[in-house]
């Protein structure tokens, strides 16, 4: 980039800017020119839109950061627009989840066959017995892809649709969906929205599926079987099974104290044999599934929906407490394997944050609010064992 382009560029940016000094880069850098100083106003977002809108011309992009204490501006290339998708790979991984999740579902009459060919014929026989349990659990899935995808449609950043991910051999039939973002976000208020969108969607579908589907449920005493399972327990399912039936449930055979509750509650040990518990109808079950999908969604690292959250209110400062949850997870796994895969996951996935162009404005106060009320819908929804076996 020549001189004269440079001065043009120094002089946009000087009308927001205080400038101190000022950096030539190049493209290998991935930048044209540094500048640190202090932004004229307070209202940074207003700033940033504004030199953003007078650089359109040269496909040019502001990237406002904050460096060792000090604000700074580089000026990058603007990137190539996003291809667009062919949704027909959308649709087909839909309708491929709507049946693995509907055979997960089925409810087959008499006894299951021993063999695995015999169960699977079997099931695929009753497969439309399951779109109760389906209908519940993609309608709340597909909420919460949603809400990720119209907040990001409603603040410009390009994003795919939802891809669902079919899985037949398993609990719940998918491994769940998720949504691409195409490009960056322009601040840390709409990173927030799009990542908040997302849990706050499903919820709003999943609590009322949760409770309708436990007034369908009915109790039944806890016995050993070696191929069943107890759902866990989550503060928010406690409560749901409490309203509904009028007790902490599962219950043992004798009332015990609150460190019986504490030890079953983060260890689901010891299982109460021969107490009650709810036999969750399918609705129950994809409500709970829509609980437990929320929880992980909300663990804070990364590019989770969690991630975001924490990121946009806390910044940079947010990257301590990777070791921290990681080492939790690890500890869960004590006594829930699946953590263990979760926490190699999160070594992954929790390293990155989905970093904005705009990394000097913050979240406003009615932002920073609902983040903490997420903060706490987290520990709401979390559930430290989400399977106990009924081996005994």
């Amino acid at each position: 980039m020549s001189i004269p382009e440079i001065e043009v560029l120094t002089n946009y940016v000087a009308r927001v800017f205080r400038i101190e000094d000022v950096t030539s880069g190049d493209l290998q850098k991935g930048f044209f020119a540094r500048y640190r100083g202090q932004l004229r106003d307070e209202d940074s977002a207003a700033l940033y839109d504004l030199l953003a809108d007078s650089l359109v011309p040269y496909n040019i992009i502001p990237l406002f950061k904050i460096e060792d204490g000090r604000q700074v501006i580089y000026l990058a290339p603007k990137p190539p627009e996003p291809k667009k998708d062919n949704i027909s790979t959308n649709i087909i991984l839909f309708v491929l989840t709507v049946f693995s999740v509907m055979l997960v579902g089925a409810q087959p009459e008499g006894a299951m066959p021993n063999d695995f060919m015999g169960q699977f014929i079997m099931l695929a026989k009753s497969i439309f017995t399951g779109w109760p349990f389906a209908l519940s659990l993609l309608g709340i899935l597909l909420s919460h892809e949603l809400g990720h995808y119209f907040m990001s449609r409603h603040h410009k950043t390009p994003a795919t649709l939802p891809y669902f991910i079919p899985f037949p051999f398993s609990p719940l039939g998918t491994m769940g969906a998720a949504i691409i973002m195409r490009g960056v976000p322009k601040n840390k208020r709409i990173l927030f929205d799009i990542g908040v969108a997302g849990p706050i969607a499903g919820l709003v579908v999943a609590i009322p599926v949760l409770f309708y589907g436990l007034s369908l449920s009915t109790l039944g005493t806890i016995d050993p079987n070696p191929n069943g399972f107890i759902e866990g327990n989550s503060l928010l399912y406690l409560f749901a099974k409490f309203a509904t039936f009028g007790q902490l449930l599962p219950a043992p055979i004798e009332p015990q104290g609150i460190l019986y509750w504490l030890q079953y509650f983060f260890t689901g040990r010891p299982v109460p044999f021969g107490g009650l518990d709810v036999f969750i109808h399918p609705v129950a079950f994809a409500g709970w599934a829509g609980i437990l999908v929320t929880a992980l969604n909300l663990i804070p690292l990364g590019t989770l929906d969690g991630g975001h959250v924490i990121y946009a209110l806390f910044g940079d400062k947010a990257k301590k407490a990777f070791p921290y949850i990681v080492g939790l997870m690890a500890i869960f796994g004590i006594f829930w394997s699946g953590w263990w895969l979760w926490a190699v996951l999160l070594f992954w996935l929790g390293r990155v944050n989905a970093e904005p162009l705009d990394q000097i404005t913050t979240l406003d106060p009615t932002r920073r609010m609902i983040a903490f009320a997420m903060i706490i819908v987290f520990f709401l929804v979390f559930m430290p064992v989400p399977f106990m076996t009924l081996a005994q």
